[in-house]
């Protein structure tokens, strides 16, 4: 009985061999014409790859046209440094806090509330880990419970403002030290 099971076991194994080559030389014979080969699918995909560095292309772009925007806000910003504090000034050489960010932002072709409070309404709140070169920070300075101060930042715990305190004028200080706890948040204008 051995036998006959063995028999039939390579019986059934030469019929798999046999069929299996049948299929592939089928296959074979029958996609060697090129021109029963279908390549729409794989043009399709290669296309879905090119639009998405298109769309890579223009999203790198569009944040280089972003970048430069910023820059060229900060550096006039800074341009204003030295310039002297003047409570409800808004320009071109004496500015309150709210009035230097009004027109740094004006200058540079966006039109934002007049004061510190309104500014601080105009976007989402950012935490001070979210704030980003461009931002408008807010702050309490007199520990009232609300936004009395506006400044813009610079990137490296910097930020440019037109202070009331000794200097009474457009200077640029960290976010550390006395400005620390008066932060209440930041704003973002550019997005």
């Amino acid at each position: 009985m051995s036998r006959i099971l063995e028999f039939f076991i390579k019986l059934l194994f030469a019929t798999f061999i046999l069929a299996f080559l049948v299929v592939v030389i089928y296959l074979l014979l029958h996609n060697s014409d090129t021109k029963n080969i279908d390549l729409q699918p794989t043009l399709k995909k290669e296309q879905k790859y090119l639009d998405k560095d298109k769309n890579s292309s223009t999203f790198i772009k569009q944040f280089n046209k972003k970048d430069k925007k910023i820059q060229t806000l900060i550096s006039f910003a800074e341009s204003k440094l030295g310039s002297n504090y003047k409570e409800g000034a808004v320009g071109p050489d004496s500015f309150d806090c709210s009035g230097f960010i009004y027109y740094v932002f004006k200058q540079n072709g966006i039109v934002l509330p007049r004061t510190s409070i309104d500014q601080s309404l105009i976007g989402e709140k950012l935490n001070k880990d979210e704030i980003n070169k461009g931002d408008i920070l807010f702050f309490d300075t007199a520990e009232r419970g609300h936004v009395n101060h506006s400044g813009l930042y610079l990137g490296d715990n910097k930020f440019i403002h037109a202070s009331s305190g000794k200097a009474k004028s457009i200077i640029v200080s960290e976010l550390d030290y006395w400005y620390k706890d008066k932060f209440l948040w930041g704003v973002r204008v550019f997005h």
